[in-house]
């Protein structure tokens, strides 16, 4: 098992979001959807045009990658330039609190 520290918790958030980066990147590129013939009726035409072709899921993970990079560096420079303060102060549920 892990040490749990907030390094290991972002590493790996960080980890599964730019995994689901990837694996929206490549499901958009495979799945192609024809915009012709759609109808303001029906939810799966509006789920696809609100969503799909705007590529929302891609570009969600995408700020959230840079949010937890953001939130690493913080991270990082609390525990060089102040390290008794982060070792007292700063624990895993700090990391976790952050993500959410």
């Amino acid at each position: 098992m892990l040490f749990v520290q907030t390094m290991n918790i972002l590493i790996v958030n960080q980890s599964l979001i730019d995994i689901f980066a990837s694996f929206f990147t490549l499901l958009s590129a495979v799945v192609e959807v024809a915009g012709t013939g759609m109808s303001r009726d029906r939810l799966y035409d509006q789920f696809v045009c609100r969503v799909w072709l705007t590529r929302l899921p891609f570009w969600n993970f995408i700020i959230s990658s840079s949010y937890n990079i953001f939130v690493t560096a913080l991270d990082r420079y609390a525990a060089v330039i102040y390290p008794v303060w982060y070792s007292a102060n700063v624990s895993y549920v700090f990391a976790i609190c952050a993500e959410i």
